[in-house]
């Protein structure tokens, strides 16, 4: 029998824009390698497989077009919308591979909480893999350990960020690449993770926790600011961002656009 892929757009803006995800809810007798082969072969950013141990949290795992991932936004964001709008709701938390992290809805936005600890950021001087990169130099830069590898790179203003055009074979060094801009309470961003197979993605949960974490570690204790993503792919994406020193809220919005049928 054909196996149900809910396939979705997390972080809209409207009914616009946002992330695609594929989200299977049945993993019974699938590998390791099936996993991965039916999210290479679905090219989405991310595609989500979840298991349902009895008595605990499902448990979500998060594969790549290239390799499995412990944690990643737009997936949990989206696995959290799905459970608690299409069904079977009643799901607080979800487990991944950093361990449960809480999940929950506000009108019709979904959202996810997880733990950062600043100690895991460090601000350091970027500027040569930059230049290596063919970007422009940053104002501050950080890598950041989610446990995968992040490089963020700060710029004055949103045209230095929408003019971005770097060799992806110097950023595939690093998992991801957040290039960013902030005004206030907005900040336009864009991320490229070649090294995972997405040369460059829309939205990007686990980046805005990634800069978070950062910006506690930068003598910034707690925000909240609005992320837009992914204007120079056509397909405008927005994350609303909070954080404590000990926690990072994401959420948006999300649209279903199909259910497709996947042959085992």
């Amino acid at each position: 029998m054909p196996r149900v892929c809910q396939v979705l757009r997390v972080f809209t803006r409207g009914d616009e824009g946002g992330n695609a995800l594929g989200v299977v809810n049945d993993i019974v007798e699938l590998s390791d390698d099936r996993m991965q082969a039916i999210a290479t072969d679905l090219g989405f950013s991310e595609t989500v497989f979840v298991d349902w141990p009895e008595g605990e949290p499902p448990v979500v795992r998060i594969f790549t077009p290239a390799l499995e991932l412990p944690f990643a936004g737009h997936p949990l964001v989206g696995t959290a919308w799905t459970m608690l709008t299409l069904g079977p709701g009643g799901v607080d938390r979800l487990r991944c591979g950093i361990g449960e992290v809480a999940v929950g809805m506000d009108g019709s936005a979904a959202w996810v909480t997880a733990p950062i600890d600043a100690t895991n950021a460090a601000s350091v001087d970027l500027g040569d893999l930059a230049k290596r990169a063919s970007l422009p130099q940053p104002a501050r830069s950080w890598i950041v350990n989610l446990p995968m590898e992040y490089v963020i790179l700060e710029y004055p203003d949103a045209a230095s960020v929408a003019g971005a055009d770097p060799d992806l074979g110097v950023l595939s060094e690093h998992f991801g690449t957040l290039v960013f801009a902030r005004d206030d309470a907005r900040v336009r961003a864009r991320f490229f993770a070649p090294a995972g197979g997405v040369p460059e993605d829309p939205a990007t949960g686990s980046a805005a926790v990634a800069l978070a974490t950062a910006l506690v570690a930068s003598a910034e204790p707690e925000g909240h600011v609005t992320v837009d993503q992914g204007e120079e792919m056509g397909h405008p994406s927005r994350i609303d961002l909070s954080w404590t020193t000990a926690t990072a809220r994401i959420g948006g919005t999300c649209v279903r656009d199909e259910i497709r049928f996947l042959d085992d």
